[in-house]
């Protein structure tokens, strides 16, 4: 599978700036999506220097109303065709549900599902017309489960695994592949951007999978034609599953106490 120019978002860190790190090797031109000027503007000038590719930088807050019509207009007027679309952005935030912010919480289904939406319908009629494409949509294992103190954010990546799925199905004749990137606990600052208590980071920093391994985990499977990949190992897909063998009440539960500051 040759991708010749992919469009990623949140490529200023973590699984998104591993996702173009890993792209330029293989010589797939790059659009850089995030609203860091300075983060983009750093990494494109690294990327450019060590791979012979193009790179253009859109600086674009995705949790704006219409963000994706923007940022498509911008690949448009400027004569881009994107044959991979990797919707990466994204966050979370920690808490029980009634004592934080309702903005942040709007915001983020803006982010993780709005917009995600929106970009993957701009993008995906012009792959369809094509015959070829491909679509990565950043999910999490926490879309398989209900998250106490991370409802909002678990119900947008449950939204995410089931709407890349159904695609992947409607797509999968027609050239496009479309895959669910379920990735566990990753090195990256979601838990800083989350807010969660020290203690939690301190707890998962052995346990966290390089943004680099999950980024290799994806293309593997896209070349592979899947329709989601759990990366993390054994451990995750385990986590994954287990609503099929324990009550939901019982695993919300358990959820529960796990998460409880």
């Amino acid at each position: 599978m040759v991708i010749k120019t992919a469009l990623i978002t949140g490529a200023s860190s973590g699984i998104g700036q591993a996702f173009a790190e890993e792209l330029a090797v293989s010589g797939t031109n790059l659009i850089l999506v995030a609203r860091s000027q300075d983060k983009l503007d750093k990494l494109a000038k690294q990327l450019k220097e060590t791979a012979s590719i193009n790179v253009e930088v859109i600086v674009q807050d995705l949790t704006e109303p219409q963000a994706g019509q923007k940022v498509y207009k911008q690949v448009q007027d400027q004569g881009f065709r994107v044959d991979c679309l990797i919707n990466n952005a994204g966050f979370g935030d920690y808490g029980p549900f009634a004592e934080r912010e309702l903005s942040k919480q709007l915001e983020m289904i803006q982010l993780n599902v709005t917009v995600l939406v929106e970009l993957t319908h701009l993008f995906l009629s012009p792959m369809q017309q094509q015959g070829q494409g491909s679509i990565v949509n950043v999910a999490s294992i926490a879309g398989f489960q209900a998250l106490p103190y991370l409802s909002t954010y678990a119900a947008t990546k449950a939204f995410v695994l089931s709407f890349t799925e159904a695609l992947w199905a409607e797509n999968k004749d027609k050239g496009i592949n479309c895959l669910a990137l379920c990735p566990g606990p990753t090195e990256s600052n979601f838990f800083e951007v989350a807010d969660f208590p020290q203690s939690f980071e301190n707890k998962n920093n052995g346990s966290l999978t390089s943004a680099q391994t999950v980024v290799k985990d994806a293309l593997k499977a896209l070349e592979n034609k899947q329709a989601n990949v759990v990366t993390g190992g054994i451990t995750n897909n385990l986590i994954v599953n287990s609503s099929r063998f324990f009550p939901r009440e019982f695993l919300l539960q358990a959820v529960e106490k796990q998460f409880r500051a």
